[in-house]
């Protein structure tokens, strides 16, 4: 593990990987309720899975480290359900940005974001570009179900409920698979009530109202069709879409001019 965790390493170490020229891939997570069933800690533990496996996998071919999940994210949308922590927007940008001001001067000119919490999001973008700005570095952000969009297809992951969701079918295989001892599985439902109007804008839009931003009742959909082995097929397939991804974004930082 201390190969590819940069936490794991010396400082002395972690210089002579910056100036090797390793980028650096920093996990984003959360943690918040997610309906009565699994651990307010689901995005932590999905997403330190999953940039562990891609990260392990991606190594192989490109110089990558993994820098500490970050395991509290902007749940703001989340408070009023209880069982949240969570950064206000305007924190969690300058967190991020000072992350990456302190891995710059470490040394390292390849920064990569990877999220695993829908509400990270907007303020990761942001940060990505103000680093690429005021920086001469390379800089890359993505969540994880972006770049796995169309593997999940494959897999046929919608057949559980929506993708990736908040609490729903999805989210509760892919704990069923890492953590099943964390499910209450005596309090799944196997029938909710759906809000039409989540995630149904155009690519880059955004509709939202006041309380029901994470779906009826805190989470998306009914989490019933659930199962640990869907949820190992999921994660593979996810784990393998980040892998690919960061290997093409590494490549491509590497072809381009030397900053």
């Amino acid at each position: 593990m201390k190969d590819i965790l940069l936490h794991y390493n010396t400082r002395e170490e972690i210089s002579e990987k910056a100036a090797a020229g390793y980028a650096v891939v920093i996990p984003l997570a959360a943690t918040e309720q997610h309906g009565p069933h699994l651990p307010v800690f689901t995005d932590s533990l999905i997403c330190e899975h999953i940039v562990t496996e891609a990260v392990r996998k991606a190594a192989g071919t490109v110089p990558l480290l993994m820098a500490p999940v970050l395991t509290i994210g902007c749940s703001q949308h989340h408070l009023s359900y209880g069982g949240t922590l969570s950064f206000t927007s305007a924190t969690y940008l300058q967190m991020l940005r000072d992350i990456g001001e302190s891995l710059v001067k470490d040394g390292f000119k390849k920064i990569i974001f990877v999220n695993g919490h829908g509400g990270n999001d907007p303020i990761m973008v942001q940060t990505a570009n103000d680093l690429a700005v005021n920086h001469p570095i390379w800089v890359a952000s993505t969540a994880y179900w972006s770049v796995s969009r169309a593997a999940l297809s494959d897999v046929n992951a919608a057949e559980v409920g929506m993708v990736p969701g908040h609490a729903g079918g999805f989210e509760t295989a892919a704990i069923m698979a890492l953590k099943p001892e964390l499910v209450r599985t005596d309090l799944i439902n196997t029938t909710h009530v759906m809000r039409e109007w989540l995630n149904s804008g155009l690519p880059g839009t955004f509709i939202g109202k006041h309380q029901e931003l994470t779906g009826y009742d805190g989470y998306t959909d009914a989490p019933n069709k659930a199962t640990a082995e869907l949820g190992k097929v999921y994660l593979a397939a996810i784990a393998n879409s980040v892998a690919d991804w960061l290997v093409s974004v590494v490549q491509a930082m590497e072809k381009g001019r030397e900053v």
